[in-house]
């Protein structure tokens, strides 16, 4: 299906979601683990869309589903998903009534937080295993808090979460070696055991836990030097032009002037911008793709509009420019935004597109 054909349900901008490279993506992960997954669904799938990729990633029979809060579990369960929903963010009491009526298993480290999971009527529960991240969870050498409560009601499961996991450094390797610390004083050890994230996935051969739980990996991020696989591209943020504009040597364009034309300039304005999730960061440095190829954001990236310099390349009002993801033989991958955005985090791009731009799902790149 071509790019031209899809974005016909659109006339300014939209986000291309690859449902078929998700699935890839999961699919090779397990497959290098040797164990089953629970895709991290949370913040709406990386901002890619909760319900849509839940739906495909089925394909892959997988243990459940992890979420951050108990109401993006509820979205899952209205959309039909019956698998376990993990709620990986600590609960407190307050949530408990909302998180047995969407029958989701929470994930609990505070001594009374376990407490009144157990007196306001118990169910499944992952104890929370703080091994060096210090955000959530029991700290690894202190099992003995919470010994007599797992003996009442003992934990489904035990978890941990790796800070650096994509770094060489052998940082998650010193927490796994707290996490079995942990494990060893409870008085018995739960059934379900897990730790690795994507970046943990990638760097090591067969997982020796119960299942993995990836993330940015299935929307096409990968972990950096040292990994062992790298996923296909998930995301292709494309707008279309909606203006051209020929400038005369010394003239400029955005807020502030920072681009100035040497000698005649062609430059055509995207129906794009930070209010989109583009980031304005992305003012003079960020890449695009028209027709396989490659240019540059000419100015300031403002709130509904992007300009880029297209003086070479052939084109007119209603093209459409590719800003993240694949056109042709190209790639601008998510990595490449984040790093010309002044160094953010992967993470924020995707998460940081907003609801204005709607998502359009394929099993191929378009």
């Amino acid at each position: 299906m071509s790019t031209e054909s899809t974005a016909t349900l659109t006339t300014r901008a939209w986000v291309d979601v690859d449902l078929g490279a998700l699935v890839r993506n999961g699919a090779a992960l397990q497959r290098h683990a040797g164990v089953p997954l629970v895709p991290m669904v949370k913040a709406d799938a990386y901002g890619l869309g909760a319900v849509a990729c839940a739906r495909a990633l089925e394909r892959l029979d997988p243990m459940g589903f992890g979420v951050a809060t108990v109401p993006e579990a509820e979205e899952l369960r209205a959309a039909g998903i019956r698998r376990p929903v993990f709620v990986f963010s600590p609960l407190l009491p307050a949530d408990f009534g909302a998180a047995r009526v969407a029958a989701v298993t929470p994930t609990l480290g505070d001594p009374a937080a376990i407490t009144a999971w157990i007196e306001s009527g118990g169910g499944a529960w992952h104890l929370a295993i703080e091994t060096g991240m210090h955000r959530a969870g029991l700290r690894w050498d202190e099992m003995a808090h919470v010994a007599d409560l797992v003996r009442r009601l003992p934990p489904d499961g035990a978890f941990t979460h790796f800070h650096s996991s994509e770094r060489n450094d052998g940082s998650w390797e010193r927490q796994e070696e707290r996490f079995l610390t942990a494990l060893a004083a409870l008085p018995a050890r739960p059934a379900l055991l897990h730790a690795q994230n994507s970046g943990g996935i990638v760097r090591r051969d067969a997982s020796p836990w119960s299942f993995i739980r990836p993330g940015v990996f299935l929307y096409g991020v990968g972990s950096g030097d040292g990994a062992q696989l790298l996923p296909e591209p998930v995301a292709h943020v494309r707008a279309r032009i909606l203006e051209l504009h020929d400038l005369q040597d010394g003239d400029t364009v955005s807020y502030g002037a920072t681009w100035r034309a040497v000698g005649p300039r062609r430059v055509a304005t995207l129906g794009i911008g930070y209010a989109d999730g583009y980031r304005r960061s992305l003012g003079n440095k960020g890449a695009a793709l028209l027709h396989g190829a490659r240019t540059c954001v000419a100015g300031v990236v403002t709130m509904d509009m992007t300009m880029i310099d297209v003086t070479d390349i052939a084109c007119a009002a209603g093209d459409i420019v590719t800003l993240c993801g694949r056109d042709g033989g190209s790639l601008i991958t998510v990595e490449d935004v984040a790093t010309a955005a002044d160094f953010m985090s992967p993470y924020e791009v995707l998460t940081g597109l907003r609801q204005r731009l709607p998502r359009l799902y394929h099993e191929a790149v378009p």
